[in-house]
């Protein structure tokens, strides 16, 4: 038996040491991307971005759940918001910068030039990689921890961050509150009809009783922490302790020095 408290609304971690990822303090995962993400910023050729994509996409893979959502967005979703991006930003960039380079496309008065298309495939994958370095902790770490771990770790005021965490109470909350309300007016028959007019009154039907739902909500919250004596002290005691381990440092100096080998190694530039 351990003295550990269990936060009953925390999601359940999954079992098996191999998802490694869930078993990291949040801000572990913050400053294992945020040096790469920055370096993207000023990275313009192609080899880098797909060089962190691909890493994003295997510390996923390994780290995190699979599910079919993840495989979707990995295998689908990333890769053509790329291309998009990337064909969008080719026709946006001046022909004049890239004149000199072949014509892969003319189109009437329009030309694409194949350095136009190298920038925006440039843009577009950089783009895709940050957002994949973005899912790493984003696709392993909850709200609540990530706010914990600000209190506990970075010494944020505990009056600023559990009120973050109450906020964040709210939000399923609300999608609760919704879903009864609309059962509700669909019992009662209102707001019925597929026109535009019918789905914009049905809607601002839901915004009343959802207001006053939210208002006692804030209201029973507000008493539960006057209750507890909220912000009465300068400190207070960690029921759910997010700690930061030795392990939270290895993935931290291994990400940085893995960043640092793509963007020195002449391969990857």
């Amino acid at each position: 038996m351990t003295g550990l408290a269990v936060d009953p609304f925390a999601p359940a971690s999954p079992a098996g040491p191999v998802r490694f990822l869930y078993r990291l303090n949040p801000l572990s995962k913050l400053a294992a991307v945020i040096p790469a993400t920055v370096a993207l910023v000023f990275v313009r050729d192609l080899a880098v971005p797909l060089s962190f994509l691909a890493l994003a996409a295997v510390t996923l893979l390994i780290g995190v759940r699979f599910s079919s959502r993840l495989v979707l967005i990995l295998a689908v979703g990333v890769p053509a918001g790329a291309m998009v991006l990337g064909l969008a930003f080719s026709l946006w960039t001046d022909p004049a910068h890239v004149a000199d380079t072949p014509v892969v496309l003319r189109v009437g008065d329009g030309t694409l030039y194949a350095g136009a298309l190298r920038t925006g495939m440039a843009t577009g994958v950089r783009l895709a990689a940050i957002a994949g370095l973005a899912l790493v902790p984003g696709l392993s770490t909850t709200g609540a921890d990530l706010v914990r771990s600000w209190v506990q770790q970075l010494r944020v005021p505990y009056r600023i961050g559990y009120t973050a965490l109450a906020a964040f109470r709210f939000v399923p909350r609300f999608a609760y509150e919704l879903d009864v309300i609309r059962q509700a007016h669909r019992v009662r028959g209102a707001g019925g009809g597929r026109s535009p007019f019918a789905v914009g009154r049905r809607w601002f039907g839901y915004v009343v009783p959802l207001l006053a739902g939210a208002i006692r909500h804030a209201e029973r919250v507000a008493l539960a922490m006057d209750a507890r004596a909220f912000g009465a002290y300068p400190e207070r005691t960690e029921r759910y302790p997010v700690p930061f381990r030795i392990r939270d440092v290895v993935f931290v100096v291994l990400a940085w020095a893995v960043s640092a080998a793509v963007l020195v190694l002449p391969g990857t530039r």
